[in-house]
């Protein structure tokens, strides 16, 4: 059985959260689906990787940049690396 696509918002809508060059997310790893939504202003990630050798870490960067349309490099975790919050670079 296939995995549904992730449920991502409208690429305008998310950058319009960077904010000087960051956007900070909330993380839930080891979630059923994935998908970014936007809640009060407030960017939150389901993933479904585990917390574990970086795999969510790395699985929010490359859905933060899907949804944004730009490559996987001009997207990096700056701060955050075992927080469920996470403050990210992205260079749009």
């Amino acid at each position: 059985m296939a995995r549904p696509k992730a449920d991502l918002p409208d690429p305008q809508a998310l950058r319009a959260l960077v904010q000087a060059g960051e956007m900070r997310v909330r993380v839930t790893p080891g979630a059923r689906t994935e998908g970014i939504s936007i809640i009060d202003g407030a960017v939150q990630v389901k993933v479904r990787a585990k917390p574990q050798d970086g795999a969510a870490n790395t699985a929010v960067t490359e859905l933060i940049a899907k949804a944004l349309g730009i490559p996987k490099s001009r997207c990096t975790l700056l701060r955050g690396a075992t927080s469920r919050e996470k403050v990210l670079a992205v260079a749009i």
